[in-house]
């Protein structure tokens, strides 16, 4: 003779949190592909009123706020001293910097780096500077020169 005695069903409490762990995954996920499509997509527009970057971290800074004295376009293998050292709220993804870093020299930045050869170092005066790779970077820089003076 065989007494067989089934275990008391589970409260609703495990299906939810598997419904909320699976939730949280598939933002996690979403929040990856995000970021690797914003990698190629990321955008920088001059306009006559500021500089506007479309991307994860986007934002949109007045010209009168860009020191274009400052701003120069570097190499980041032989400025050492400007690369991205410490994540403070951002991504780091293979070929892709994206977010707030603090840079080798502690300065606070905001980067969207794809290419470390050439990248546009442009200070604030908010207290933090952009690193940014831009397609064509020199002529991206004279045509913030260039709305900064108009």
């Amino acid at each position: 003779m065989k007494e067989v005695f089934p275990i008391v069903p589970a409260g609703s409490g495990s299906v939810w949190m598997l419904v909320g762990l699976t939730g949280l995954m598939v933002g996690i996920v979403a929040l990856f592909a995000y970021m690797t499509y914003s990698a190629s997509h990321a955008e920088f527009e001059i306009a006559s009123s500021g500089l506007r970057i479309n991307g994860v971290y986007g934002r949109r800074i007045d010209l009168s706020q860009l020191d274009l004295d400052r701003a120069d376009l570097v190499d980041l293998g032989i400025r050492k001293d400007l690369v991205p050292r410490w994540k403070t709220n951002g991504a780091g993804l293979p070929g892709y910097l994206t977010g707030w870093f603090r840079l080798k020299n502690k300065e606070k930045a905001l980067v969207f780096v794809t290419d470390r050869r050439q990248v546009v170092y442009l200070p604030t005066r908010r207290g933090y500077s952009l690193l940014m790779s831009p397609r064509r970077p020199a002529e991206f820089l004279a045509a913030l020169r260039r709305a900064g003076d108009s």
